[in-house]
């Protein structure tokens, strides 16, 4: 039987238990931290040495984030940035750099107001965009500037939009306009540049980008995502939609109209009516020879040639799928030189780009084809007409397809309004 203690009055008294002083002393138990918590403690702690004053949380998870929260990799990163940071003089860019007068005219892309969410909104008509031009006409130096320029603009822009609504405001939304985009965009020299001025932002801007709302996609956009997609990562495909040709209404979720251009659906214009908004949007476009630096050339990786007067040089290309794309590339030294491309059925040699002088001792020339005939395909190149003069050529030839179930399963993941086949038919700007 249990024993009981009563008090005087025959009630029970209230049972109290004495504290044991060591166990006081026992702090009280913790939630225990994420991982990502505990990498940023690390984090911070290997960093300590170079973080500023306004490197908070928010913005060292995001060198975090985009090394999937390895620290090491992190850690790299982020002094890696540093440095290159003090050798751009990126604390003055803003500034001290003046961008060269063909940037201002032909680097396709503006700001032009805010997303609901508060982020930046920027338009790149990249269909205009004349890689080329722009690339025989500045250092590559110029053009990682003028980069690192806008997104310093942005992080400007974050901190007086946030003390403007009271909340923190950052990432990007970006209309990434394909209308126009053919297979001249498919210049490997081109491509390289823009592929490296975007990873120059990934490795020094990590994680920016909030969306990415590509429109008008053209039909060799499977192919021109097979090209990109080592830098896509799988947090950043998340980030992109692919849209139709009735794109205006979707952009609309994203973006009140008062922030958007009339061209694409919203009720924004320059002050004196233009629907396209110039005056905030660079929209490109080719850029004037007298701009070309003489210095310019594009010929590493390339095979070279002597083709001797009164001859012509043949080079065989073979295609085994048909709508694969033939794309070549030349230059000379000092002269011109004709050049065609013939398609070699079995009734004989067939032109299908008819030969013609090009003044590829200028400026480089490319071109491409898309071959809806299996075979043979054959470059000429013309020293016929000349009888004193051999001709040095420079040049390349490759064969580009994007017959890639893996690479079509991931666009499909990306569009919003149904499938890549759907789509590269239904919509007249989806084809070249």
């Amino acid at each position: 039987m249990s024993k009981k203690k009563y008090s005087l009055n025959g009630q029970l008294e209230p049972i109290t238990t004495q504290r044991d002083p060591d166990i006081d002393q026992i702090p009280a138990p913790q939630q225990p931290r994420s991982k990502e918590e505990i990498a940023l403690a690390k984090f911070k702690l290997k960093i300590q040495d170079l973080i500023k004053p306004d490197h908070d949380d928010v913005y060292l998870r995001r060198w975090l984030k985009a090394r999937s929260y390895d620290v090491d990799k992190a850690e790299q990163m982020y002094r890696a940035s540093m440095a290159f940071r003090e050798k751009m003089h990126v604390d003055t860019i803003l500034q001290k750099y003046q961008q060269p007068e063909v940037l201002q005219k032909y680097l396709t892309g503006g700001f032009c107001g805010h997303a609901k969410d508060g982020s930046p909104v920027r338009i790149e008509p990249y269909g205009r965009l004349d890689m080329k031009g722009i690339m025989c006409s500045v250092k590559k130096s110029d053009l990682e500037k003028a980069k690192i320029q806008q997104c310093e603009r942005t992080l400007r822009d974050w901190k007086a939009e946030s003390k403007k609504r009271g909340y923190r405001v950052d990432g990007l939304t970006v209309v990434f306009d394909m209308a126009g985009v053919s297979t001249k965009m498919l210049w490997r020299p081109g491509l390289k540049m823009y592929l490296h001025l975007v990873k120059v932002l990934e490795d020094n801007y990590p994680e920016m980008m909030r969306y990415l709302l590509i429109i008008n996609a053209p039909g060799i956009f499977p192919l021109l995502y097979k090209m990109c997609r080592p830098l896509i990562s799988e947090d950043m495909k998340k980030k992109i939609h692919v849209i139709g040709g009735d794109y205006k209404e979707y952009l609309l979720k994203y973006i009140d109209a008062t922030n958007l251009p009339v061209c694409y659906g919203g009720a924004l214009t320059d002050p004196d009516g233009d629907p396209t908004c110039r005056t905030m949007i660079c929209y490109g476009g080719e850029v004037p020879k007298h701009y070309y630096l003489q210095t310019a050339d594009f010929q590493e990786q390339m095979q070279s040639a002597v083709i001797p007067r009164g001859e012509k040089l043949n080079i065989d290309v073979q295609v085994d799928r048909k709508g694969s794309i033939l794309k070549w590339e030349f230059r000379t030294e000092d002269y011109d030189i004709g050049f065609g491309v013939f398609y070699q059925s079995s009734s004989g040699s067939v032109p299908v780009v008819q030969t013609s002088r090009a003044n590829s001792h200028v400026v480089s020339e490319d071109g491409s084809y898309i071959c809806d005939e299996l075979g043979t395909y054959t470059l000429c190149f013309d020293n016929s007409f000349s009888w004193t003069r051999n001709k040095r050529i420079y040049y390349s030839a490759e064969v580009m397809y994007a017959d890639d179930s893996l690479i079509t399963t991931e666009i499909n993941s990306l569009i919003e309004q149904g499938d890549w086949e759907t789509l590269s038919q239904r919509y007249e700007t989806t084809h070249l």
